[in-house]
């Protein structure tokens, strides 16, 4: 089928095509997770539906007439295109396909006679199924999209679940999904639409879970929250669900909060969703049982280890069952707050309810009983609304708070407002009949209270922790696999014992240099001249073999000594062997000194250091420094042949790239017997900007910058050059870790790998991992 993917046809990967939610419920699927069967339209059926029926060019004269500051704008252009899309006669054949994939989730397709086979067939029913909506930009890693487009439960028989499907496409264009486009800078059009046709669960109990406690954000604890029923009601926020707290080290229960759920939502006779109110018994009582809880517990526990990421889940239980029905990764954590005791400085709190978006702030109270009059709500104001949904979002954006009587933690709307950074207290019971229109309140979204009054709070309380460390401190980089190899540089030999278990690839970028100066500190002519070469030889070998052992059988490229004359002569010995330079930055260094007849054997025993270690650790690998040309590469081959280091598949030779010119003869130098090139961004920087990266006085004013245009383009230039000759690129440096944008761009240029220091390794193979899955998202919406 052109338009249809079954779930076993479906894995992560596929979000192009399934959209986020169906993406991860075939991985799911596959994986052997409890999750109903089913099928899903692609993003390729609507893509055809707008663009046959000529409608797109309609919707994009709509969209370009919003004034996103007004929301009745974007309320009368979502009714617009939804009508368009709702009226619209949908082509036969994504028509056929949509009706040929439901009816073989009940009619049989085995080869029997035509009449056993229409008797089977009148005798079986066409299933209740889920139609829900699966947008290519919903559960990624860096956006949140819930509940933006529609879902719709026990939908049965062919034209209902056509109609479905087509409201489920109209729902694209909602007035929250069209705001919250516009606020990310998604392009309406490169986002597209798939819709699951899974078989309905009759959900006894549902609810949503999350594998880190998203207030606390300890990453130990788990949260569950449960409804009875169809999770509709709790979704929406109209119930306040049983909230329960799990240890994930050992699945014990460490807190349950039974609340009471005044009614449920169930599936009647005839198919529709019903609400039916509870007595005050049933109300009360617990949701799931212990044990159940513990089951649960274990599943998503495994769901999250299965991505590597904290996830937030939909799951539902019918009968004994228990199913998952939906899991997108947690958008949200990485904030924390300090604040003042504000009992001890504004009193007892009018109202407590469950933290849902930590923070604080203060304003006049706004009491919104209907979504129609949101327009009452000033930026600044405190939003304290019965129930939120996605109605109140222009609201929400411009608040300063919101309080809600219902609804719990893992409500979409709660989502949505810690997506949007807005402290929000959920599930008080009484805000609305407590709070006075216009009181001034205080808002503490980190304990889940509500003061009167207001004190000063300090700006950096409610700034959002952006750090490395603090976003990524839930995500297991040792078990996330980039495409991007991730190296370690290393000075100290024995300190490889402390990195030893870092998640890295190998060794980048290993400096000969501090084994020279820690463990020899002598001038290598002055070690020739009194007949210590062996000694020299074997100081180097018990370094490098150190290192090479321990990581074995990861690589490690060792690069060849790199001292400046200064530094050479302040070892002993060094003055008779060393010129004075004014400017040994840009002097004699690197592969110059290999290939003049002052240094030549002094680099040979460097070379014969290595053949030793490699007669038992053959993963020990060699890099060039500071290389100026052609020639003196080719020299410098001839002496590591001579002494029996000749390329081949296991023995790989590197060169460094950071004079201009290996950027200017890219092409000429990745045609040499080499295997790649590592860029060293700090020379690199100094010497296309002209810059010494010693300088105070340019450093204060900001001129060393490797995100420099120029320095940029230099980067873009080898990495083109070098792989168009099939070379690899690397870079060691610290500028991959320190600037996000600077990482961005190497992975969408197309470096091979990046070498970090050992303090940045953990964050930045998460960084790498994060950077590649925006990267790749970015190119599929524009290749679409």
């Amino acid at each position: 089928m052109k338009f249809i993917k079954f779930f076993k046809e479906i894995h992560k990967e596929d979000i192009p095509s399934a959209g986020g939610k169906g993406a991860n419920l075939g991985e799911m699927y596959n994986s052997g997770f409890p999750v109903p069967p089913g099928f899903v339209i692609t993003a390729n059926a609507y893509k055809d539906f707008i663009e046959v029926t000529n409608i797109k060019k309609e919707i994009q004269e709509i969209l370009d007439k919003i004034d996103y500051d007004n929301y009745d704008s974007i309320v009368k252009a979502a009714k617009d295109i939804q009508t368009l899309i709702k009226t619209e006669e949908i082509p036969k054949d994504i028509k056929f396909e949509i009706k040929s994939a439901y009816d073989s989730m009940y009619k049989t397709s085995f080869e029997l006679p035509k009449k056993a086979m229409d008797y089977i067939n009148a005798i079986r029913t066409p299933p209740f199924v889920a139609v829900r909506s699966s947008a290519t930009a919903e559960d990624l890693p860096n956006a949140s999209f819930a509940g933006q487009q529609e879902t719709y439960t026990n939908v049965k028989g062919d034209e209902n679940v056509i109609e479905a499907v087509q409201k489920c496409w109209a729902s694209l264009f909602t007035p929250r999904a069209i705001f919250y486009r516009h606020k990310n800078n998604f392009d309406h059009f490169k986002v597209l639409i798939a819709v699951i046709i899974q078989k309905m669960v009759n959900s006894d109990a549902s609810g949503i879970a999350f594998t880190v406690d998203p207030v606390s954000e300890n990453p130990n604890l788990m949260v569950i929250e449960a409804g009875f029923g169809l999770g509709e009601a709790m979704v929406g926020g109209e119930v306040t669900p049983d909230h329960y707290v799990i240890d994930k080290r050992d699945f014990k229960i460490v807190e349950k909060k039974i609340n009471k759920k005044d009614f449920m939502i169930i599936r009647d006779p005839s198919g529709h969703n019903k609400k039916v109110y509870l007595d005050e018994r049933t109300a009360n009582s617990q949701v799931l049982t212990d044990s159940q809880i513990i089951e649960l517990s274990k599943i998503i526990k495994r769901i999250e280890d299965h991505y590597h990421f904290p996830q937030d889940i939909e799951w539902a239980r019918e009968g004994v069952k228990l199913y998952i029905v939906q899991s997108r990764p947690i958008t949200t954590l990485g904030k924390k707050i300090e604040k003042p005791n504000f009992e001890e400085k504004l009193g007892k709190p009018l109202v407590k309810g469950l933290p849902a978006s930590k923070g604080i702030a203060s304003g006049p109270v706004k009491i919104v009983m209907d979504p129609s009059n949101i327009d009452k709500v000033k930026k600044g104001d405190v939003l304290v609304t019965k129930m939120t949904n996605p109605d109140f979002v222009p609201a929400m954006k411009i608040a300063a708070a919101i309080v809600t009587d219902e609804g719990g933690s893992t409500s979409h709307a709660a989502i949505v407002s810690r997506e949007m950074e807005i402290p929000c207290i959920v599930g008080t019971g009484n805000a609305t009949q407590v709070l006075k229109e216009g009181e001034i309140v205080t808002v503490d979204a980190v304990d889940g209270n509500v003061y009167p009054g207001t004190v000063e709070i300090k700006k950096e309380v409610n700034k959002k922790e952006t750090t490395n460390k603090e976003t990524n401190t839930n995500i297991n980089a040792s078990k996330i696999v980039t495409k991007t190899k991730v190296y370690m540089n290393l000075g100290v030999p024995f300190k490889i014992d402390d990195y030893k278990n870092l998640p890295f690839d190998g060794i980048g970028l290993m400096r000969i240099e501090f084994i020279i100066a820690s463990k020899i500190g002598k001038h290598p002519n002055y070690m020739i001249e009194k007949g210590l070469s062996e000694e020299y030889i074997n100081s180097l070998v018990g370094g490098i073999e150190k290192v090479a052992s321990t990581i074995y059988p990861k690589p490690v490229v060792v690069r060849f000594s790199d001292f400046k004359t200064n530094e050479y002569r302040d070892m002993v010995g060094g003055e008779k062997y060393e010129p004075k330079e004014n400017n040994p930055m840009i002097g004699w260094r690197g592969v110059s000194r290999y290939v003049s007849k002052e240094f030549e054997e002094a680099f040979r025993l460097e070379c014969r250091a290595i053949k030793k270690v490699r007669e038992k650790y053959d993963n020990v690998w060699v890099m060039l420094p500071f290389v100026r040309t052609i020639d003196e590469v080719i020299k410098v081959k001839k002496i590591l042949e001579e002494e029996g280091l000749k390329r081949n598949d296991s023995f790989k030779i590197f060169i460094m790239a950071e004079v201009p010119s290996v950027v200017i003869l890219a092409n000429e130098f990745s045609k040499l017997d080499i295997d790649g090139i590592s860029i060293g961004s700090n020379d690199l920087t100094q010497l296309v900007l002209g810059v010494s990266r010693d300088s105070e006085e340019l450093g204060k004013m900001g001129y060393f910058d490797e995100r420099n245009e120029a320095v940029l383009k230099a980067i873009k230039m080898l990495i083109d050059g070098f792989h168009k000759n099939d070379k690899t690129v690397s870079i060691c440096g610290q500028a991959p870790s320190e600037y996000p944008e600077f990482l961005e761009f190497l992975i969408k240029a197309g470096i091979d790998s990046v070498s970090l220091n050992p303090d940045a390794v953990e964050e930045g193979r998460i960084n790498v991992w994060k950077t590649e899955k925006k990267v790749k998202f970015e190119r599929v919406l524009n290749e679409s």
